[in-house]
Order: C-alpha cells, then sequence, then structure tokens
C-alpha cells in the first residue's frame, strides 16, 4: 500500500474530515502537525507546490491536494486504487 502523508493542524474542520475519511476506511497515514511544528511548513509549502492551506495530502509521494479532492477520489472510486499502486 503506498503511504499516505498528511500535513495538519489541529483547528482545520477539513483536517479532521480527511482524517475521518482516512481512518474510516482503516488508511494509515503520517501526520505532521505544521501547528506545533512550524519549521514543518515551509517543507509543506514546497511539497504542495505553493499550497499554504492545509490540510496537504500526499499518495505514495503524489501531492493529491485537499479534503475535497480526497473526498472527490474516494467518490469516484479512485483513492483505493491510488492506495494500492506501488
Amino acid at each position: 500500500m503506498n503511504k499516505v502523508e498528511i500535513y495538519t493542524s489541529p483547528l482545520c474542520g477539513y483536517c479532521h474530515a480527511a482524517k475521518r475519511l482516512l481512518k474510516q476506511k482503516s488508511i494509515d497515514f503520517d501526520e505532521t502537525d505544521v501547528l506545533a511544528q512550524p519549521n514543518m511548513k515551509a517543507e509543506m509549502i514546497q511539497r504542495a507546490q505553493g499550497g499554504r492551506t492545509v490540510p496537504q495530502i500526499f499518495i505514495g509521494g503524489e501531492h493529491i491536494g485537499g479534503c475535497d479532492e480526497l473526498h472527490a477520489l474516494e467518490r469516484a472510486g479512485m483513492l483505493d486504487k491510488m492506495l494500492e499502486l506501488q
């Protein structure tokens, strides 16, 4: 299964919604809280090609966007396929 990484903030409702979807699907993910680790925000922005808002989500190292994009992948039936790609 491809590694899932998510940059978050504890104050972000979209972050909670994205994590809730991942947990409902029993998908393990690595979370980086950019509020607790402000030095990681610059890395997030660079990896997300300028994306400054949270969440920023990566699957297998590929930037997929935020919460809306994650849910769109799920609705389209593509999230599981992305997770399984090696």
